[in-house]
Order: structure tokens, then sequence, then C-alpha cells
């Protein structure tokens, strides 16, 4: 438990693309949680799931039964906000024809954690093995605890990321409508002999009779303009 505290306090969360960051806090999963012969998060969106990252051969066509069939372990544990632990495909009950297949290809274990983020679950963190009972001890599901907190700290920072890159574009698309809107009244003022305010119910009677946003009626205005100059 120590080396896995060890080497998962090594890796980077920020100013890194997501993807990096997850492949390589599950490949420190397949080494650092006993038992697990491959890793992988599942990541999901409303109704769709994706692995996002794995690390060794048996979670990718182990995610792709459960995916093709809309149910498993790795959906069920991120839909539902529970652990899941299969301990031996051959008898295993709650799947019974996604066990017969994965068996197929060798999986006879496996442990789903839901990744929690801001009150809801954004995905799972899926251990498999070869080998019946591999994770069915508590240091297994500790060190899968613990994995699958830094796992869900990535994906909460991709997030946020993605919220503030938004936002400052819409800042951005904000500060040129407002100069495109304050060019338009500058030419309504100088050709109508109006004030400020006059000028901008102009633009906005405009943009009313017209059914159009108010800055397209601006840069309308503003561009005729710059056309007649030329």
């Amino acid at each position: 438990m120590e080396e896995l505290l060890r080497d998962l306090a090594r890796i980077t969360l920020v100013g890194r693309p997501v993807g990096d960051v997850l492949t390589e806090v599950v490949q420190v999963a397949e080494r650092g949680i006993p038992g697990a012969e491959s890793a992988s998060v599942t990541l999901l969106r409303g109704e769709d799931a994706s692995t996002a990252a794995w690390s060794g051969e048996l979670a990718v066509p182990a995610e792709q039964l459960q995916y093709e069939r809309g149910h498993g372990p790795c959906l069920d544990a991120g839909r539902g906000g529970v652990v899941l632990r299969i301990d031996d495909v051959r008898t295993e009950q709650r799947w019974p024809d996604y066990a017969a297949r994965v068996a197929e290809l060798g999986v006879r274990s496996s442990l789903s954690l839901p990744l929690p983020f801001q009150g809801a679950v954004i995905g799972a963190l899926n251990t498999y093995s070869t080998q019946p009972s591999a994770f069915a001890s508590a240091e297994v599901l500790d060190a899968a605890t613990t994995v699958a907190e830094v796992l869900a700290v990535a994906v909460a920072n991709a997030h946020e990321v993605a919220r503030l890159g938004d936002e400052a574009a819409q800042l951005r698309q904000a500060m040129q409508s407002r100069a495109v809107i304050e060019q338009a009244k500058g030419v309504l003022m100088a050709q109508h002999g109006v004030d400020p305010e006059r000028a901008f119910e102009i633009l906005r009677e405009a943009s009313m009779r017209y059914n159009r946003k108010l800055r397209d009626i601006a840069t309308g205005i503003v561009g005729s303009v710059q056309a007649r100059g030329q």
C-alpha cells in the first residue's frame, strides 16, 4: 500500500492532457492493486460509456462485451454508485450472459468501483484477473478505493479546465459583441444625430423587427460603413 501511495503521489494531475493522467493512474493501479492483471477507467456521459484508459489485455475486450449489452459490473458500478465484485465468472448469476462470454477471454474475477464527482458518479475503476477471488480481501478494496479517489480528482480537474475554457470563450465573445455594438452606435449617432441611448434603441428595435441578434445587426451596420469606405 505504501508503494502504491508513493506512485500515486508522483503523478501530476494538472496541466496535462486528461488521457495521459488517466493512463498513468491505471498503470499504477495494475501494478499496485493486489491481484490486478489489467485495469481501466470507464467514463459515463448520460447513456454513453467508454473506456478512457486501460492497462493490460483483459480490460478492453471485457468492457466491450458490457457496452454491447448495456449492462455489466463496470457500467452498473458507475451508474449505481456501488462497488461490484465478481469472485468467479463461472458461478456469476447477476450478468450470466456477460459472465459466460468474458470467461472465454480468460477473465475469472473482477472489481469495479464508482468514481464520485460533485454528488454524482462519472464512471468506474475496473480491475481484472485470470484467477478466481483475486479481489476478495479488504486490502484490495482499500487500494482500489485510493486509486478511484485519484481518478475522480483527475477527471474533476479536466471538467474544471473545460468549464473555465468555456467561460473564457464566452467572455471573449461578450467583449467582441460589446465592441461591435459600440461601433454601430457611433455610426448611428453620426448618421442620425442622436445620443448613445437613442442609438442603442435603434439597434434594439431593428433586432426585434428582423428577429436577429443585436450583435448581428451591429455587425451589419459596421460592415456596410467599412465597405463604403473602401
